[in-house]
């Protein structure tokens, strides 16, 4: 069953944000968003309200089209190198539904060519 549009922004917007604040603690040692992993956090979530095309991607970290300045995608990819593999033991349910959705959405999209 397809999600709604509003859904999948909202997930997309919970996902990221825990990656950030996961990677924050671990690597500047704080409990609350450091100033720059706060900015990077609005900027992902702002970025996420205004995508085009959230209705038939799967997820900005497999996007094809980068939303993101070259600037802020630099910093966003680090925090998605660094939190990625260790969501499975930081947030558990929330990383494998997004696995299994990515992939439900993928094989989704490859039928539709």
């Amino acid at each position: 069953m397809k999600q709604d549009v509003a859904t999948k922004r909202e997930r997309e917007k919970a996902m990221v944000s825990q990656m950030i604040a996961l990677y924050c603690r671990k690597n500047h040692r704080t409990k609350e968003l450091c100033t720059d992993c706060a900015a990077l956090a609005d900027y992902a979530r702002q970025r996420s309200d205004k995508c085009p095309f959230m209705e038939s991607k799967t997820f900005c970290s497999n996007c094809t089209v980068h939303c993101y300045g070259p600037e802020m995608r630099e910093k966003i990819r680090a925090v998605m190198r660094f939190s990625g593999p260790r969501m499975m033991f930081h947030h558990p349910v929330a990383a494998v539904r997004h696995l299994i959705e990515t992939k439900k959405e993928k094989k989704r999209l490859e039928c539709q060519v």
